[in-house]
């Protein structure tokens, strides 16, 4: 969104489908409320028996839990987007139907993020995981135009559509093993195991797999570049996303599948030291960036380290502490992205060094958060003062040692939440320049609607509410907590002086202090971490590595486009290195039978070798009459080895469309125009030169093609023709079951019901090609 140099223009914000798409997030929020109070429920319906895949959602206590989040917070982004999507769109000069683009896909989110939230199968988890990888790409993606956007969407579908496929190979390893998706029967089978004598280390490094997947998603160091990047999404993607529903996925699914982790302990110390790096990385960082979303895109990744931390923790502490820092971060981080988009909105400015002073002219806003902040920084009177003592509590329980850290950890989060509000809020007014910019600190602001404020306003409410009042909040955390580990837990909270963790909160204060009133101090060493990253980390490996694909991809393009037999090439080279592999590594000893050659067999070889002489023939000559006849040759013997080998009707048909094609071709040979045809020396001496040396690669190209493609396909003619005949075939069940598909013919039945599905994919893909025709046809394009 470009720099405003004057207030927008009044843009109306009366749009039906966006206040649809909130008021039915509202009421789906109190749906779970509603489901929460009453106990929840079940479904469990079988949709695919044979592979053991069912539709089973549970709302227990995580399914209550992110429900609750993913409804409620999505009902205050969304009444926040109402106001924000039409100046968007206004600022970039882009048509109101642009918004079509933006409302479904946060629907479908919010949808697919709740039944992610009560799926209770392996296979559905990941069907819906992808499905919110799916949304984030078109909502990051939403500028379009502009090609960070585009980048920032790809490298999140890639990077999290990786971790996707890692759940899923995890999913089959344990299906395989033991014979299950369901996540509560494996939980049960491998507890048995574990007590019996231990886990095989397949299914460890599934569960790894998953675990993966999970800290992926939840942009966990050192797969967490694509958060920062995914911050080029317009401000209610991010406040949404990246605060409350995508990267809480990813915890989601470590609460879900935590007693799969749990009898698996180098995954489960895995996550620990995971969890402790990101908290490390992602603050550092946070503290040298200026834009505003990149700063809270370090500070997410950080705060869901310390989750990660506390489920490497495991047990009831870790657990209960887990569920209810997701709950305080959500409400927290979701009010300060609001904050930034709304600031943006107001001064033009998208960093820290371009504005300063502002609580004057946006109390409102500056108040509402200041106690977000607050949140975040576990202030007391605040519901972050509990996620600190339930972390501090869960850290010192485990070790002195990790009771060090969770205070270092939480003095490095007061630093950069105070940095981000102080610097916006605090200090000399200047919009759009430096402290002695005359015109910076004369620069008005645009105007800012009610909806750029009220949602934050709601958020910090509740926040305070939550401090004050945090029994709820409790037993939503203790059911969740409940639901991670298998048995009920309780959790009781309150203000206690003298507490230890008290005491550990204050010292986190005091160090997040002198780190604000010290920059010149950690400074260099901050950002030299910074500059080591971007030329050494993930994210450069990832550019480098997505510009050889690329590469790799642009030199295959240019072979396969060359012409007809560099598209078969690239076709019939895999194909028949993979039926190779195939084959070799398939135990055959004892499976095939090869008989003697006698009686009509002799004729049959002898036409093979017909057929193949005139197949040379084809391959070698440039007569045009002489291929014609030779196809001829081909089809013709190979129909009448059809008819020696008992299948008179097929070679029939083949007869018919062999006659028809030859006489087609030499009709085509008879009235195409005459002239003698240039010799390949003639073509050799016009020909350039890299024409010269793709001509000369062909010399050793195309006869090792052949072979490899002809190799491919005797090994599959001779397993299928040398394999002794099953006892049982699958046309006789076909036939069998032809009367009870209401059919006579078992070729339509085969058609219309057994490949039903697959008809109609077929029909389909005839049908779109019919359109695209049609589509060039009118445009007057006909190649």
């Amino acid at each position: 969104m470009p720099q405003q140099t004057s207030p927008p223009a009044r843009v109306a914000t009366r749009d039906p489908l966006a206040w649809a798409v909130a008021l039915v997030a509202l009421g789906a929020f109190a749906g779970c409320i509603a489901l929460w109070r009453t106990g929840g429920g079940t479904i469990d319906v079988s949709w695919a028996r044979e592979l053991d895949l069912r539709l089973h959602f549970s709302f227990d206590g995580i399914g209550a839990l992110y429900g609750l989040l993913a409804t409620g917070i999505g009902a205050a982004v969304f009444a926040y987007a109402t106001a924000y999507v039409p100046l968007h769109l206004d600022h970039q000069a882009r048509p109101a139907r642009d918004r079509w683009r933006f409302w479904p896909w946060m629907a479908l989110f919010m949808l697919s993020m709740v039944g992610l939230a009560t799926a209770q199968d392996l296979i559905l988890l990941f069907v819906l995981f992808d499905v919110t990888a799916v949304c984030s790409y078109f909502l990051i993606a939403f500028d379009r135009q502009e090609r960070a956007s585009r980048l920032a969407a790809l490298m999140a579908l890639l990077v999290t559509g990786g971790g996707a496929v890692a759940m899923l190979i995890g999913a089959v390893i344990l299906y395989a093993d033991h014979g299950t998706f369901s996540i509560p029967e494996l939980a049960s089978l491998l507890r048995t195991q574990d007590e019996a004598g231990g886990i095989a280390t397949g299914t460890t490094v599934a569960i790894g797999l998953i675990a993966a997947a999970a800290l992926i998603k939840s942009a966990q160091v050192p797969l967490h570049f694509w958060l920062p990047r995914a911050m080029a999404a317009p401000t209610p993607v991010s406040a949404y996303l990246h605060s409350a529903a995508m990267v809480a996925a990813g915890v989601l699914v470590i609460g879900r599948v935590f007693q799969l982790v749990e009898v698996a302990p180098v995954v489960q110390d895995g996550m620990l030291a995971i969890g402790l790096l990101s908290i490390a990385v992602g603050g550092a960082l946070s503290l040298t960036r200026d834009g505003f979303k990149q700063v809270l895109a370090y500070s997410t990744i950080s705060q869901y380290g310390y989750v990660v931390m506390l489920y490497g923790i495991g047990g009831r502490d870790g657990a209960t502490a887990a569920a209810f820092y997701v709950v305080a971060h959500a409400i927290a981080k979701s009010a300060l992205f609001l904050t930034a988009g709304t600031v943006t909105m107001a001064a033009g400015c998208r960093r820290l060094s371009t504005v300063g002073g502002l609580a004057r002219e946006l109390p409102v806003l500056a108040v509402a958060s200041a106690l977000a902040a607050a949140t975040l920084s576990a202030l007391p009177l605040t519901i972050g003062f509990f996620k600190d003592e339930l972390f501090f509590r869960a850290a010192a329980e485990h070790s002195t040692l990790l009771g060090v850290v969770s205070v270092l950890a939480a003095g490095l989060t007061f630093a950069y939440t105070w940095r981000f509000w102080g610097g916006i809020f605090l200090g000399e007014r200047r919009v759009g320049g430096a402290a002695d910019d005359a015109a910076a600190a004369a620069k008005p602001l645009a105007p800012v609607p009610a909806l750029l404020t009220a949602p934050i306003a709601v958020l910090a409410v509740l926040a305070v509410l939550g401090g004050i009042v945090v029994g709820p909040f409790a037993e939503l955390a203790s059911d969740a907590a409940g639901a991670t580990l298998g048995h009920d837990v309780q959790l009781q909270l309150a203000y206690h002086l003298d507490a230890r963790e008290t005491w550990m909160a204050a010292l986190a204060w005091l160090l997040g202090g002198l780190l604000l009133a010290t920059p010149k101090a950690w400074g260099p060493a901050a950002r030299a971490l910074s500059r080591a990253g971007e030329r050494f980390g993930p994210s450069h490996v990832y550019e480098l590595s997505l510009s050889a694909v690329n590469r790799w991809s642009d030199r295959l393009h240019d072979v396969e486009v060359r012409d007809l037999r560099s598209r078969v090439a690239a076709v019939l080279l895999p194909g028949g290195i993979l039926v190779a592999l195939g084959f070799a590594a398939t135990p055959t000893a004892g499976v095939f039978q090869i008989g003697s050659i006698d009686g009509t067999d002799l004729l049959v070889v002898a036409l093979l070798a017909l057929v193949a002489i005139a197949a040379g023939v084809v391959a070698f000559t440039h007569q045009h009459i002489a291929i014609v006849l030779a196809l001829a040759v081909v089809g013709l013997g190979l129909a009448t080895v059809y008819a020696l080998l008992g299948a008179p009707d097929v070679a029939l048909v083949a007869m018919l469309v062999e006659t028809v094609v030859t006489l087609v071709f030499l009709a085509i040979v008879a009235y195409a125009p005459r002239g003698e045809r240039p010799s390949r020396r003639e073509l050799a001496g016009v020909a350039s030169e890299p024409q010269r040396r793709h001509t000369h690669s062909r010399r050793w190209r195309d006869p090792l093609i052949g072979v490899v493609a002809g190799a491919a396909a005797f090994l599959v003619i001779w397993g299928a023709l040398s394999r002794p005949t099953p006892a049982e075939r699958v046309v006789d069940e076909l036939v069998r079951l032809t009367p009870a598909a209401h059919g006579r013919d078992v070729v339509t039945v085969i058609l219309a019901d057994f490949r039903g599905l697959d008809t109609m994919v077929e029909v389909t893909v005839i049908g779109v090609a019919v359109f695209g025709v049609i589509a060039l046809l009118r445009r007057g394009r006909t190649w």
